[in-house]
């Protein structure tokens, strides 16, 4: 316990730990629940700097880096959220499309250089090391490349575990606190989600390993699958459902051929119950996203099945889900990672699930082309099921005429007509197979 000393020697003020940023810097953020809310808060109310560039994935509650008037500071955003979406559009950050296993190499090999890197993380434990706590992602290859280190440490923060542990000595600067963690409440799932989920489930078996996102179409999925058995999950993120479904026996992990018994992610999103369930719980285990999301390691679990949403698809299979048009939206992701992983997976089942339609059923989410400026995130190669609430389109393997009439069959029925007249397809809507749920 002869640390101690030297770890309290590092503590100091908020002031003071954000004085390490100079004009000119690039820095790193920790992002999701992990979000440093009071080193962000501190830094934004710097007046004296100019040109400081705040690199992340996802930030989560209040950025008043990102606020207008905050000219000193440029989003370089490498995935898209509530926080920084409005700078994004208004030309005050940027965005950079990238697969979220690639973004640590972005630190390591110095594609972008890092100044300084803002993380929190847990207390230490005894021999002086501390968690990244509920958000590895980047912050671990962010704060090794990075050349000073500010971390904000929390009483709070749970200790998870996997390779998610920092040395208190490679530390620059720790500012102490005590305050909660940013949450994501689960919603209701809409009476669409709920449909959707039925098909995506009618793909699931017993012994699947499964990766579900965030929102209400993966909550409607784990609610759906009562019954199914020793299913197992390889994930970027751990949510309340995750857990529901682990104290019910439905996920047990047990038949999964990559570290079996373990729940595998990057982070943890979503109550105060269960940043509890997951401290110091051997059942989880974190690590950075270039290992979670490397398709070459998602293919080593037989049976993989991805679930990812989409903003929109055209008749050919493109998937849009990053923006809106020309309008940056959210991010990559994993969805690229997780789809590629699926589809070299032994028995692996990679599919986009969305609702057909938007601005109550006014606007197709299957279209015949994207929108203009639109980006196809998941090529049509890459695609093999698209589910909406009207059932399962297989894809893979099937001609662009096959895939139209797939994808016809399962839009909404206003647009099926306008749909087919935009193929110029003379067969009947719905004569091509649509796997049932």
């Amino acid at each position: 316990m002869n640390w101690i000393s030297a770890y309290k020697q590092k503590v100091v003020s908020l002031e003071d730990a954000v004085g390490v940023v100079k004009s000119g810097d690039r820095i790193f953020v920790s992002g999701n629940a992990a979000t440093p809310l009071q080193l962000n808060k501190a830094l934004a109310a710097r007046n004296d700097l100019e040109d400081v560039e705040v690199n992340h994935v996802l930030l989560l509650g209040e950025d008043p880096l990102a606020k207008p008037g905050m000219e000193g500071f440029r989003h370089n955003s490498l995935f898209v959220g509530p926080a920084d979406r409005e700078a994004i559009a208004d030309g005050r950050s940027a965005y950079v499309p990238v697969h979220l296993s690639e973004v640590p190499a972005l630190f390591r090999q110095g594609i972008i250089p890092l100044d300084v890197a803002f993380i929190h993380v847990s207390p230490p434990d005894e021999h002086g090391f501390m968690s990244f706590g509920v958000e590895c992602v980047a912050s671990k290859a962010a704060a090794e490349h990075a050349r000073i280190v500010v971390a904000q440490v929390n009483e709070k923060m749970p200790r998870t575990l996997g390779d998610v542990f920092i040395h208190f000595s490679q530390i620059h600067k720790i500012v102490e606190c005590s305050e909660p963690l940013l949450t994501l409440e689960s919603g209701q799932s809409s009476e669409i989600e709920f449909k959707i989920a039925a098909h995506v489930a009618g793909l699931i078996e017993d012994g699947d390993t499964l990766q579900l996102g965030i929102g209400g179409i993966p909550d409607a999925v784990i609610s759906q699958l009562e019954g199914r058995r020793h299913l197992g999950i390889h994930t970027e993120m751990v949510s309340d459902g995750i857990v529901r479904a682990l104290e019910k026996g439905i996920i047990t992990n047990q038949k999964k051929s990559l570290h079996p018994g373990k729940i595998i992610a990057t982070f943890v999103l979503g109550s105060e119950q269960l940043y509890r369930y997951v401290h110091n719980n051997p059942v989880f285990e974190l690590h950075p996203c270039n290992y979670t999301n490397n398709p070459f390691i998602i293919a080593q679990n037989d049976r993989m099945v991805a679930i990812n949403s989409a903003i929109e698809v055209d008749i050919t299979g493109q998937v849009c889900s990053d923006s809106i048009g020309p309008k940056i939206y959210s991010g990559f992701g994993g969805q690229v990672d997780f789809i590629r992983g699926a589809a070299h997976s032994k028995g692996g089942k990679p599919i986009i699930a969305l609702p057909s339609t938007t601005k109550n059923n006014t606007i197709s989410r299957i279209v015949p082309k994207l929108k203009s400026g639109a980006g196809v995130v998941t090529t049509r190669a890459d695609v093999h099921y698209v589910v909406t609430e009207y059932g399962v389109a297989s894809l893979h393997g099937k001609n662009l005429e096959q895939r139209a009439e797939a994808l016809l069959a399962i839009a909404h029925p206003h647009f099926r007509d306008e749909l087919q007249r935009a193929t110029g397809s003379k067969r009947r809507i719905g004569t091509t197979q649509v796997v049932p749920a």
